[in-house]
């Protein structure tokens, strides 16, 4: 049991909570159009689905999350922010650390063999995407986009289980969580912008400055809104859907007025409260939506 708390300390797994909700807008999105297309499967059927769907998010998620620990364990042992973790620590040793993500990664991929060919064959692309982030700190400052493009995956990858294709409504979706995730992996990077520029880090922050990289992370945050607005004129959505909407980007707002370049000291507030409550918040409303408009 000690164990197992050391993993998920390791891999962050309560931040599971920010792209879990979307990936079951995904899904329903799926479930909802092969209704329509009379392709229903049984209800075992789409309970195995769903059980195979969230191991991919939860498989692919912990690789990504252990090799970054991986990668970066120089790097966390030098800030004073991170020198707690688990590998800096010596809690987790690094190459149970990189054994743990070549186990996970393995899974993600059995999962996505479970669901269909199309996810099959396109679960190492997903991989060298969410793997593949962990570097991009080390040459671009847009390693934010990286990150939120593997979690947008989630959505598309769900309706692509169900379906087996794709649709402008679940890329729609992927768009908002690309850059909803963008804008607050900026507000978070916040913290390091001086340890990423001594150290030769990339991030928005170490690369414009805290005040600049807010304005940054609020555009990305109004393509978000954006996105959520196209999403529902296109999916012809109720109020339902609207309100869900619209109590996502007030969190969202809140979220920005939670946190200054001059005062860090609420963050935390504005990281994982603020994002982890609406993206909740947002999918229970889609999928209530979803139940009565099919």
């Amino acid at each position: 049991m000690n164990a197992l708390k050391r993993y998920l300390s390791l891999i962050k797994f309560s931040h599971t909570i920010f792209a879990m909700p979307f990936a079951l807008v995904g899904f329903g999105l799926g479930v909802v159009d092969q209704a329509m297309l009379s392709s229903a499967l049984s209800t075992e059927q789409w309970w195995w689905k769903a059980v195979f769907v969230l191991g991919c998010m939860v498989f692919a998620r912990s690789a990504a999350m252990a090799f970054n620990r991986y990668l970066d364990r120089t790097f966390d042992a030098l800030n004073p922010r991170t020198a707690m973790r688990e590998i800096p620590a010596g809690i987790i040793s690094p190459k149970k650390a990189l054994r743990f993500t070549i186990l996970s990664a393995a899974l993600f991929v059995g999962c996505a063999y479970c669901i269909n060919a199309p996810c099959f064959y396109l679960s190492p692309v997903a991989l060298l995407i969410v793997l593949g982030y962990s570097y991009t700190k080390r040459f671009t400052a847009l390693c934010h986009l990286i990150l939120g493009l593997g979690l947008s995956l989630s959505v598309t990858g769900a309706y692509l289980a169900v379906t087996g294709t794709f649709d402008l409504l679940p890329i729609l979706f992927s768009l908002a969580v690309l850059t909803w995730v963008s804008g607050f992996d900026i507000i978070y990077a916040l913290q390091d912008e001086s340890f990423d520029r001594s150290h030769r880090l990339r991030s928005i922050p170490a690369w414009l400055g805290g005040k600049r990289a807010l304005r940054v992370s609020s555009a990305l945050h109004f393509l978000t809104i954006s996105a959520l607005f196209f999403a529902g004129i296109w999916g012809d959505y109720g109020i339902w859907y609207w309100t869900g909407t619209l109590v996502f980007s007030l969190l969202l707002i809140y979220q920005h007025a939670l946190v200054t370049a001059e005062d860090l000291s609420r963050i935390n507030l504005a990281f994982m409260t603020t994002n982890g409550v609406g993206s909740v918040v947002f999918s229970c409303f889609v999928i209530i939506e979803l139940i009565f408009s099919s």
